[in-house]
Order: structure tokens, then C-alpha cells, then sequence
């Protein structure tokens, strides 16, 4: 059975969390587990008329069996993590890494109190850059020395890779986008780490022999929170004339709106090694598809689109969302 990474193909905000609970509800994997960078990342998952705005736990949270585990990559903040485990219910299903570092509050209030990160690179300001800082210089807390986490301490590579022994499914989440990786992404408007497919990987330790499929999802309207190059943007109000308003989750900043990008959406591809493509925001594209859970639903238009992303970028687009709502969704694997 396989093991499946989502990450994001832009600048993140892309839907991973839809895609991310998706997978999980429908391909009911045994474990979501989750890298990439810590807190400053929110997921945004949609079931009915329930909103889960996640900034620690894996969006996998809709399919109750499963286990869900945070990888040593991921940074900590025991605050975020007590909240979202207490509001959720997630009490008994929830795993960190020992070796995970720990965001403290001086960590935040350097993130807060540096113009240059807060002003230049338009940094969330949950520490995440100062206590990843801290982790390189071998300064950081890591998970075992907090008390308040004992009772979820565990083993998340050891875990991962029994679960794969016994030939039952694993999930990654990945955070953040392409666009903003430390090595590949615009630097220095980025983010403190890589975000692509092989740093998730390593982030929850699995090797890449045992990776079975990238999910690299790309927006058909791209966006960007805080600074930095963005080759596609558009004008505010073509956006809003699109009906395209839209705020991050973590620090409700608004959005920027760009374009399709092809170059870039090829580029992410590639370096993520991309075995399929999940397509969100379809419906910003042509209203009409809204909520459309077969390719034959779709507009020439949009049929159109999901023709372009494939040629651009060389592989199949196989998720297409429709809507927010985890049941709008077209499954064409």
C-alpha cells in the first residue's frame, strides 16, 4: 500500500488542507502525518457546515481512525497544539516526534520585534524563523523537554514505516508552497526551510524508496501572503471583478491574486517530482462548475484549463476541487 505526499506547487494557500482531507476520508490511510515548518502554515478544511482552521495537527483529522502525527522537521508550539487538540476532540490520536523543536515565546517576540523579517520579508510572526534559527545553531528545546507534551511523545519514523511494513496507507501533509522554499523559492522572501517533496519526506522520515506518489497542488488563481516577487500578480480590483477576495488563515493578511503560472508550475513539478497534480479553484474559472464532482460536469472552459496544466507542466491533473466543501471534488485516478 502506498505512501502519498501532498505539497504545494506556488506559494502556498493552494487547498492543500481540502486535498489533504480528501485523500484521507476517501483513501482511508492508517496515518496523516505532517511536516514541513511549524505554526505558520493554516489549513483550512470545509466538512458541511464545519470550518477546521489547522496550524499544527494534519488536516487527515475528518477520518477519525486515523493516527495523527507531527514529523521531527516540524516546529512546536505547545500552545497551538493543547488548543487544537482540546478544540477538536483529537485526545489519544495525536503523536509528536520527541526530536521536534520547540517555538518558545522569546522565539515569537524576536520574530515580532525584527523590521526586517516583520517589514522586508513579511515574516507570520509565530517564530517559527528565530526558533529554526535556534535549531541549527543547536540552542532549541526539543519536544522530550517539555512536560506538557510527554503524554504525545513518540516515534514518528519508526511508526510510518511500520504502518507501510504492514502494507496499509500513509499520508503526508506538507506546509507552504514551492514558491517560498528556502533553497527553491524567491529567496530571500521565504520561508525558514525547503518545502518540497523530499524535505516532507525527511521531515517524518521516510526515505525516498518508500515514497509512492507527490501530490503537488497548484491553485488555477495563484496567491501570495507578504512580500516578495510574484511574476502574475494582478491589479486588486481585476481580482475582485474575478471574485477573487481572499485572507490568509494564520494572519488574516489579504491576498494577493496572480495568474496561471506555467513556467513556474512546470519548475515545482519537476523538483517536487510530481505524480499527479491536485487542481483547486476551478470554480473561481467559471462559476457553472461549482461543486461538480465529474469531468464531464466541467465547462470548455475549465476543460480547457485542466488541458493547459497538463501540457505545461507533463503530468496528469487527477484531483480537480470544485468548491471549499470536501465533497466537491472531481477523482479522476
Amino acid at each position: 500500500m502506498p505512501s502519498i505526499i501532498v505539497v504545494g506547487g506556488f506559494f502556498g494557500d493552494e487547498g492543500k488542507g481540502k486535498i489533504v482531507a480528501y485523500l484521507a476520508s476517501h483513501d482511508k490511510p492508517r496515518v496523516v502525518a505532517r511536516g514541513g515548518v511549524g505554526p505558520n502554515a493554516g489549513h483550512t478544511v470545509v466538512v458541511g457546515d464545519k470550518e477546521y482552521a489547522l496550524r499544527m495537527v494534519p488536516s487527515g483529522i475528518v477520518y477519525e481512525p486515523a493516527r495523527l502525527l507531527i514529523g521531527a522537521g516540524v516546529l512546536v508550539d505547545p500552545a497551538v497544539l493543547l488548543h487544537e487538540v482540546q478544540s477538536f476532540g483529537l485526545k489519544g490520536r495525536v503523536g509528536i516526534d520527541w526530536r521536534c523543536a520547540i517555538i518558545e515565546d522569546r522565539h515569537i517576540e524576536e520574530d515580532r520585534k525584527d523590521s526586517e523579517l516583520r517589514y522586508k520579508i513579511g515574516t507570520t510572526g509565530t517564530g517559527c524563523g528565530p526558533a529554526n534559527a535556534d535549531r541549527a545553531l543547536r540552542k532549541a528545546k526539543q519536544a522530550k523537554d517539555r512536560e506538557e507534551l510527554k503524554e504525545f511523545l513518540c516515534d514518528v519514523p519508526l511508526e510510518i514505516n511500520r504502518t507501510l511494513d504492514q502494507g496499509d496507507i500513509v499520508l503526508v501533509e506538507g506546509t507552504q508552497g514551492f514558491g517560498i522554499s528556502l533553497l527553491y523559492g524567491t529567496y530571500p522572501f521565504v520561508t525558514s526551510k525547503d518545502t518540497t517533496a523530499s524535505q516532507i519526506a525527511a521531515d517524518v522520515g521516510i526515505g525516498p524508496t518508500r515514497v509512492d506518489d507527490v501530490v503537488v497542488v497548484f491553485k488555477a488563481f495563484p496567491t501570495r501572503v507578504g512580500e516578495g516577487p510574484f511574476n502574475t500578480q494582478i491589479e486588486d480590483q481585476e481580482a475582485e471583478k474575478l471574485d477573487i477576495v481572499e485572507y490568509g488563515t494564520v494572519t488574516g493578511r489579504k491576498r494577493r491574486i496572480g495568474t496561471w503560472d506555467g513556467k513556474m508550475a512546470a519548475y515545482s513539478a519537476m523538483i517536487n517530482g510530481a505524480t499527479m497534480i491536485a487542481l483547486s479553484g476551478v470554480d473561481k474559472l467559471d462559476h457553472s462548475c461549482r461543486g461538480a464532482t465529474t469531468y464531464e460536469e466541467l465547462s470548455p472552459k475549465v476543460k480547457d484549463f485542466v488541458a493547459m496544466v497538463e501540457h505545461d507542466t507533463g503530468v496528469a491533473v487527477k484531483l480537480i476541487s470544485t468548491g471549499p466543501e470536501l465533497s466537491e471534488i472531481i477523482d479522476l485516478r
